[in-house]
């Protein structure tokens, strides 16, 4: 179901390039773009709450995805750019996201990336040649500059980090709205302007209806839902679908041709994209016996964690693990496995057989309890641990087995109840210092 969201969405995108070329045949194209982002603003933006990022974000994506590159877009394909090749040549964008989040958010591309930008560049070169001999290159020049610009808007928008993409895109469309209507006094005339919009038809207000809320509203809303849901990795690969989708709508309902060096430049530009956007996948790290598990990783079976590493719930630590200076997470059990005799459990976590336990720590049968160490109700102290300085729980009588003759006994002022901050309810249970961060915002992603 999620997978056929996915390319409906790409479709509407794709299909979309087809629906500006109409629209462009009915209103001046600066006037088409304010329209389009009126209309996708009203009513919606009574509707979706206040926005959730800083104002600075919005008025920045606005104008470079509003006004900039929508701008330039509709002025491209209305100086003849064709509805097919700009829905390819757009794509383009990918490689300029990728070049400013190097140089604005340091993100340093690898060779895959690299040789991703490489092959699109290729592609625009080939398009660009079949372009000059068949076509306007202004438009061509214009629909790269919206590339670029859409580039720039990713990479503001990334650092905005919008928790809704419905209510950032809404947001987004109030503000180029005023602008480009200024524009589109300035440059294309008040007397067009009347004129186009004095002969709306039932075709410009479906053209305006479509553009703006089916792939604006419906289309962000959509991409926004699947991108929450799923990793970005499983959903990304499915924007490579518009270009096809929309080489192929203008060739059905437009009858535009496909030359051979366009399918080229498409293969060229479409792999390149491909190699650039795509995520590499994080090779899996080794936890072996000398593997140093860093902060806020779990340690797993006989590996020697980090200082400050932390001990997940239900993750076993091996016999020879050093726990050394760990916050262990609230009811985080050793799973059966005992400790190594150097083994440090920090705070909560039940210690096995023979591990010295550090301050606050409940005590295992036969285990040298630290100083300060709490004796858990019900846990069986063996004859010869040295209960030292422990305010013991309430209801610990040694569990029916006797203290040995070393032991030494403090008995606490009063019963320590299971409840108590300083008494751990059990293996599983939910107190502690710790408590386990949720990965992706509390979600495990699924793959679609």
């Amino acid at each position: 179901m999620h997978i056929a969201l996915a390319v409906l969405v790409t479709a509407l995108w794709g299909v979309n390039f087809v629906v500006i070329e109409v629209g462009l045949d009915h209103f001046p194209p600066l006037l088409f773009c304010a329209l389009r982002f009126l209309v996708a603003a009203l009513p919606a933006v009574f509707l979706v709450g206040p926005p959730r990022v800083a104002w600075r974000w919005i008025l920045g994506v606005g104008l470079a995805l509003g006004v900039a590159k929508f701008g330039l877009l509709f002025i491209g394909m209305h100086e003849g750019m064709p509805a097919g090749l700009s829905s390819l040549v757009l794509q383009i964008q990918a490689v300029f996201t990728a070049l400013f989040a190097a140089v604005v958010l340091a993100e340093r591309p690898g060779r895959r990336r690299l040789l991703g930008m490489a092959v699109a560049l290729a592609g625009i070169a080939v398009a660009a040649v079949d372009e000059g001999t068949s076509g306007p290159l202004l438009g061509f020049v214009l629909v790269i500059a919206a590339a670029a610009f859409w580039g720039v808007s990713n990479v503001l928008t990334r650092k905005a980090a919008p928790p809704d993409a419905l209510n950032f895109m809404v947001w987004v469309s109030v503000v180029p709205v005023l602008p480009l209507l200024g524009l589109s006094l300035m440059f294309e005339g008040a007397r067009p302007d009347l004129d186009a919009l004095s002969r709306l038809d039932w075709t410009g207000v479906g053209v305006i209806i479509f553009v703006a809320w089916v792939t604006t509203v419906f289309g962000f809303g959509v991409w926004g839902f699947l991108l929450r849901t799923y990793d970005a990795s499983a959903v990304a690969p499915f924007s490579l679908l518009v270009p096809v989708f929309g080489m192929s709508s203008a060739a059905l309902v437009l009858g535009e041709g496909i030359s051979a060096p366009r399918w080229l430049a498409a293969a060229l530009l479409v792999g390149g994209v491909a190699l650039t956007s795509l995520p590499r996948k994080a090779p899996a790290a080794p936890v072996g016996p000398d593997a140093a598990v860093g902060p806020g990783a779990p340690a797993g079976p006989g590996a020697p964690a980090g200082s400050g590493a932390l001990v997940r719930p239900g993750v076993p630590v091996g016999p020879d693990a050093a726990v050394v200076g760990c916050p262990a997470g609230a009811g985080v059990a050793v799973a059966g496995r005992p400790a190594g005799p150097d083994a440090l459990v920090g705070p909560d976590a039940p210690a096995e057989p023979d591990a010295p336990a550090e301050p606050d720590a409940p005590a295992g049968p036969d285990a040298p309890a630290g100083s300060g160490a709490l004796v858990r109700p019900g846990v069986p102290v063996g004859p010869d641990a040295a209960v030292v300085g422990c305010s013991a729980g309430a209801g610990v009588a040694g569990a029916g087995r006797p203290a040995g003759p070393d032991a030494a006994r403090v008995v606490a002022s009063g019963p320590s109840s299971p409840s108590s901050p300083s008494s751990p309810s059990g293996p599983s249970g939910p107190s502690g210092p710790y408590s386990p961060r949720v990965p992706r915002s509390g979600r495990v992603r699924q793959q679609p």
